[in-house]
């Protein structure tokens, strides 16, 4: 009798310490291994190749770090967008980093209000929120100074111009573009904007928006887009239309077939160069900066270029900068 209650005792005993060694080890464990990030990633539209280039960039870094990466595509939808927002909330990413469908939308900002109250950080990459409280940190392209850069090249290139613009008003990015260019040809009464459409940066919007303006018998000699895809848009329309005067076409960007255009033809005068390969680095090393709660700068400004054919040599024809 004695005898078993001695083993029961022992054994007793030897479980708990068992027991207690597990925890221990568990905790010891659960702390030396570091966690891992998780980031939520959306974009206006994917169908466009500088967010796919951002984000590879993004996906390379957290890839070779461990972590976990969700890419979502709105498809220039306000209410993808939130859903997607709150998709990641609930499934506890570390950061969201956003290139906003609509810069001032109030659903949008309702959205990423919630995820700042679950302690999320916000990072904006290739525009701005209205609302610059709602984010940790915004990596954007000289925008103001792209607008400027095409203005001048137009300036330099004919004396006096009726002038097209192909816009986004929801994107502030694009509104700085359109600002710099209109700033800087505003002191001079030879050029002048003939028409302003919204084309929402992309080809199949912009193609017959300016084939309209082209019916309704609008003259105009100068296209000045928002990006490169709309650009490519307006000059499909004008190719299709036939038209006989000389059509000066400047866009911003960078992207790969404005600058074939720029190498093989002379259908196009100038891009300013974005480079969504240094703005991803930017952005994923920002990220990484905020999940282990170091400081970050609000505003990082990523230096624009113009590519025109004097130094079109220079660049990567076949992929962006």
């Amino acid at each position: 009798m004695f005898k078993n209650s001695k083993v029961n005792y022992l054994v007793t005993v030897l479980l708990g310490g068992l027991l207690v060694l597990g925890i221990y080890g568990q905790y010891t464990f659960s702390s030396t291994v570091p966690r891992k990030i998780k980031i939520g990633t959306t974009y206006m539209t994917m169908n466009n190749s500088f967010y796919k280039i951002v984000n590879d960039e993004i996906e390379k870094v957290v890839d070779e770090r461990g972590g976990t990466l969700y890419n979502r595509d709105p498809a220039l939808s306000v209410d993808k967008q939130c859903e997607q927002i709150k998709s990641f909330i609930s499934k506890g990413v570390d950061t969201i980093i956003i290139n906003p469908v609509d810069s001032g939308n109030q659903k949008i900002n309702k959205s990423l209000k919630k995820a700042k109250q679950e302690g999320i950080k916000i990072v904006v990459v290739d525009s701005q929120l209205r609302d610059k409280r709602l984010s940790d940190t915004t990596i954007i392209s000289d925008n103001y100074k792209a607008g400027v850069l095409d203005a001048k090249k137009m300036m330099r290139t004919v004396s006096k111009a009726d002038i097209l613009l192909l816009e986004h008003k929801d994107t502030l990015s694009a509104v700085d573009r359109i600002n710099g260019f209109l700033d800087t040809i505003s002191k001079n009464p030879h050029y002048h904007v003939v028409s302003r459409k919204e084309s929402y940066g992309q080809t199949e919007i912009a193609m017959p928006i300016v084939e309209k303006v082209i019916d309704q018998g609008v003259h105009f000699d100068v296209i000045m887009a928002l990006n490169d895809r709309s650009a490519i848009g307006a000059l499909a329309a004008v190719k299709e239309k036939k038209l006989k005067n000389k059509i000066y076409i400047y866009g911003v960007d960078g992207s790969p077939d404005m600058k074939s255009l720029l190498y093989n033809t002379s259908d196009v005068q100038a891009t300013v160069a974005q480079s969504p390969i240094s703005m991803g680095k930017i952005a994923v090393s920002t990220a990484y900066k905020l999940f282990k709660e170091e400081k970050t700068k609000r505003i990082i400004t990523v230096p624009v270029t113009l590519i025109d054919k004097k130094n079109i040599n220079q660049f990567d024809l076949s992929g962006w900068q």
